[in-house]
């Protein structure tokens, strides 16, 4: 393990109780958990899990005193090793990889131009900062908060309004129950009616598309099957749940269907046949999240001015 590698997100000066080596607190539709569990089964490290519901699968446990007490500004995921925890999850991937021996180098380099570039892919796919609907121009990942929106306004419909206003006494971030209180109000035939949302999914979409012109480009640059070639990274790892997600919320016939863009969905092909997307993924959607799936998809296949609108057509 390098010096650099300690120093990634490691809070060795805080210990936290804990039984195993690994322990993950984590939620099944939350993308960075995603991203972590998925690397995690790459890697083969075995770990003890705790989900911790979100308002958008359940209730607001992220902030209850609880787990308040693992994470104090109540986000997802958490990697715990040996009681110490790491908090963001591109830093997660990086320092569980550092500690996984071989498997771990071939998912993150040593050699430097090897890992700057699994490093720019990563850094691409994350969520940085406060706001993350910021720079969504820089970053893949900051395009997925908007483009996540009509399944939102899905999956809250099942979630009770009294556990939503909840929020506003518990939630640190007072617009988040607000946000969620109108998506539930407005539902997702209502979604095109709320301009500063429709802004933000717009401008998403089109950012996305051109993150996944440049994901192209470069699977051409090494011929593939993976963004540095023949050696599945982090990157990839990354790039996986950014684009289940866009499965997810049924873009992937706008972003990649057809003609569009066949490399980015020979790509994808290959990611939904790795075992760890069927582990880590797939066999964890949550029942709230499959009928957000099915829900999006219905209200669109019946209401082509709703496709529309979203589509910006």
């Amino acid at each position: 393990m390098t010096a650099r590698a300690t120093r990634i997100g490691y809070q060795g000066d805080i210990t936290l109780p804990h039984r195993d080596e690994w322990e993950l607190y984590h939620n099944n539709f939350s993308l960075c958990s995603k991203k972590l569990r998925v690397c995690l089964a790459e890697l083969g490290l075995p770990y003890r899990s705790h989900h911790i519901n979100l308002i958008e699968t359940g209730c607001y446990e992220n902030v209850g005193r609880d787990y308040l007490a693992i994470n104090p500004a109540g986000l997802v995921p958490v990697l715990l090793h040996c009681g110490h925890p790491i908090y963001e999850s591109h830093e997660e991937i990086v320092y569980a990889a550092a500690h996984a021996g071989s498997r771990g180098e071939e998912l993150m380099p040593e050699d430097p131009n090897a890992r700057a570039e699994v490093e720019h892919w990563i850094d691409r796919a994350s969520l940085v900062g406060k706001d993350p609907t910021k720079g969504t121009d820089q970053r893949a990942g900051h395009c997925i908060p908007g483009l996540t929106l009509p399944i939102f306004a899905a999956m809250v419909q099942h979630i009770s309004t009294r556990e939503i206003l909840k929020g506003l006494l518990s939630h640190p971030n007072k617009e988040r129950p607000l946000i969620f209180l109108t998506l539930k109000w407005m539902g997702i035939r209502g979604l095109p009616r709320l301009a500063p949302a429709m802004r933000l999914l717009r401008r998403s979409l089109r950012h996305m598309g051109q993150h996944l012109d440049a994901l192209g480009k470069q699977l051409d640059k090494h011929g593939g099957p993976w963004i540095t070639g023949e050696r599945f990274t982090l990157a990839d790892v990354s790039w996986m749940v950014i684009l289940d997600r866009l499965v997810e919320t049924d873009w992937d016939g706008v972003l990649w269907g057809g003609d569009a863009r066949p490399k980015v969905a020979a790509y994808w092909r290959r990611l939904a046949g790795r075992e760890s997307y069927l582990a880590a993924v797939l066999e964890m959607r949550c029942p709230i999240t499959r009928q957000g799936i099915a829900a999006v998809k219905q209200a669109k296949a019946s209401d082509q001015s709703l496709r529309d609108a979203f589509e910006g057509k």
